[in-house]
């Protein structure tokens, strides 16, 4: 019997993906559930697995967009399973390898490779970019207009490359997604960033104090993302403007907080979502942080665990960060940029002291948040930072705990 597998879709609104990678080769022998391919789609990355054991013929090839409901490959399952690997000590030395140069090729095949269209053309002028810099993607090389609006003026003379290494690396689905996004949130929102500074001392405290029996309580640690999250929470709630978003002429305001936490995978940025944190307790925050992150680093995360968040936390002190202006996850009009932790001198009641100090950053939309709206937003949270004990903790430091 032959199987026909054909590609899953992996979730509403999404018609193809993207052969990323095959893990088997054509002609292998497959065993059911097996992960044998790779797929992108434009809002992760998700495993294959085989429907049934037997052989494979591949009917894609990496790199393919291949349509949702498509068939990808076939599965023989009359196919006996082949015996075990011959014995290497019998296996021939393969001869050695000798590379020769390749001709270089004359891409200039016709007339109109390298020849701009009239209106690709007019572009260029205005751009004053020479069309010999360009490489077209029309008919037989030739320049087309979308080529002229896309191409970016060069900074200097085109880099010299021959001789040199050059690699070239096809962007994933998921990556020229998410480039997208950010570019359409840079060209379509009003986007503003306002900042402001955290002394740490008040947590690195009660973490000190309360990490070792925490962990053992609970199974997690006690880290920086609950009292973030929960003081992101608490300023929303404040300031409901900044947990809310633009839908055509309508703004759309929530009275739940879902947030959604950029962690870095595998296959680049993800940003699931910490469902009705305002329901969670710092207990609740860090077990939901930890399952997230563990997933997305594993491409286990669904795109369901990554849509539709209300307010977005990002962490860059992670990998060094000092300050940044983090860019909105649209539809969202908000963003939390945390930074490191360095111990810098402040004044303290008329008194220099070393406190342990963080760089925060809001960014939002300024077309529906006001500047007092932002700064106060910011406040709150650095408020909450400050005195968790009395914001976030009720002055009852083990009943929040949960120990």
């Amino acid at each position: 019997m032959i199987l026909e597998m054909k590609v899953p879709s992996p979730g509403e609104s999404i018609t193809e993906v993207e052969i990323a990678e095959w893990l088997v080769q054509d002609g292998d022998h497959v065993e059911k559930d097996q992960a044998i391919a790779e797929v992108d789609s434009d809002k992760a990355t998700l495993e294959l697995p085989a429907e049934v054991s037997g052989t494979i013929t591949l009917k894609a090839e990496e790199g393919d967009a291949v349509a949702v409901g498509s068939v990808v490959c076939l599965i023989d399952t009359t196919a006996s399973k082949p015996e075990g690997n011959p014995d290497s000590n019998t296996q021939e030395t393969p001869a050695p390898v000798v590379e020769t140069p390749s001709p270089k090729v004359d891409t200039k095949s016709t007339y109109a490779s390298g020849t701009a269209s009239p209106a690709a053309k007019k572009i260029l002028a205005e751009k004053e970019i020479d069309a010999s810099t360009i490489t077209g993607t029309g008919r037989d090389g030739r320049i087309t207009k979308d080529d002229a609006i896309k191409a970016v003026p060069s900074m200097g003379k085109k880099i010299d490359t021959e001789g040199r290494g050059v690699k070239r690396t096809k962007l994933s689905m998921l990556r020229r997604k998410v480039a997208e996004r950010l570019v359409a949130a840079k060209n379509e929102t009003a986007m503003l960033t306002t900042f402001n500074e955290v002394d740490m001392s008040p947590i690195f405290e009660l973490r000190q104090q309360y990490k070792e029996i925490f962990k053992e309580k609970h199974g997690v640690g006690l880290g920086f993302m609950s009292f973030f999250t929960l003081a992101v929470v608490r300023a929303l709630k404040l300031f409901p403007a900044v947990n809310s978003m633009i839908e055509g002429k309508e703004m759309i305001s929530y009275d739940f907080c879902d947030i959604s936490i950029a962690v870095s995978g595998p296959k680049g940025l993800m940003v699931p979502v910490i469902r009705n944190a305002e329901n969670l307790t710092f207990k609740g925050v860090e077990s939901e942080v930890k399952r997230l992150a563990i997933r997305a680093r594993e491409g286990q995360i669904t795109i369901d665990e990554m849509t539709g968040g209300t307010f977005t936390i990002s962490n860059g002190g992670v990998f060094g960060s000092m300050l940044s202006t983090p860019i909105i996850n649209p539809p969202q009009s908000g963003i939390l940029g945390m930074h490191n932790i360095i111990e810098r001198p402040v004044a303290v009641e008329g008194k220099v002291e070393i406190r342990p100090m963080m760089y925060v950053a809001l960014s939002y939309d300024h077309r529906i948040i006001d500047g007092k709206e932002s700064v106060g937003f910011l406040v709150a949270v650095k408020e909450a930072l400050e005195n968790p004990q009395e914001f976030l903790m009720d002055n009852a430091i083990e009943k929040a705990l949960e120990l």
